[in-house]
């Protein structure tokens, strides 16, 4: 709280009179010696101090009301934002969803179950998402992030993941067959038990990942991927992948093996 002080009173004007400065007339020196008074006697004025405070005291009124109401605002946001992923299900279109699902993330909701199915979320970033059981087929989710996410059990089949970035993320048992992985970062990523028939693997990154559990490489295309495991070429080959550069080849392959 501010200490209040008694200021002094202006000179009386004969005593400014006396104090006139050549560069002030007499008609301005009145009108500042008046102006002087009137502000001495408002700052003395008990009403205006009291108003002061009330302005204060209502700033931290509206401070605390603000705080108060935050996790309502906040479950308000939320709501907004699982309309907008709802309403587009099973649609193309990114329809808002990419702001919606990181905003989402960000608040450290789980996004378990989430049906992305169709949607175009090129470049969304989800690093950290609970996702288990979610489906992202056939979207369009290039360079996107999904950095040490959760994605055990999700249906990511025939999803365009070019360039995308899965870095220490748990992909368990999901579906990534006829997916598009070409030049992802795949990085510490858990595959255990992934399908991957069909998937296009070419110039992905494999360093550090888990693969001895991989269900199924059946035509896969692991052409000139990186940092592969030792072991892991071998593996993948044996199990029916294969290393061609060109889409031509591989679907020439691809055609062989359904007749």
């Amino acid at each position: 709280m501010r200490r209040r002080y008694q200021p002094l009173p202006p000179p009386s004007w004969a005593e400014r009179r006396g104090q006139r400065q050549p560069s002030l007339g007499l008609a301005l020196l009145k009108i500042d010696w008046c102006m002087e008074w009137a502000a001495w006697a408002l700052g003395n004025w008990a009403l205006l101090e009291i108003l002061e405070n009330l302005g204060t005291f209502s700033v931290l009124i509206a401070v605390i009301f603000y705080f108060a109401g935050s996790a309502d605002r906040t479950r308000q946001r939320h709501y907004a934002a699982w309309a907008v992923i709802n309403s587009a299900q099973g649609k193309g279109g990114s329809g808002g969803r990419i702001e919606a699902l990181q905003e989402l993330n960000l608040d450290h909701v789980a996004l378990t179950g989430l049906d992305g199915s169709l949607a175009f979320l090129q470049g969304v970033q989800l690093s950290n998402a609970r996702l288990s059981r979610c489906s992202f087929q056939a979207a369009d989710l290039r360079e996107s992030v999904f950095r040490s996410s959760n994605l055990i059990f999700c249906n990511l089949r025939s999803a365009n993941f070019r360039n995308a970035n899965f870095e220490r993320a748990q992909l368990a048992d999901a579906d990534l067959s006829e997916a598009d992985l070409n030049g992802a970062n795949l990085s510490s990523a858990n595959l255990a038990r992934v399908d991957l028939t069909d998937a296009d693997l070419r110039t992905a990154n494999l360093s550090g990942i888990r693969w001895k559990e991989i269900s199924s490489m059946r035509l896969a295309n692991i052409f000139e991927v990186r940092n592969a495991p030792d072991g892991f070429l071998q593996f993948a080959l044996a199990h029916g992948a294969v290393s061609v550069a060109t889409d031509e080849e591989w679907a020439a392959l691809q055609n062989a093996a359904k007749h």
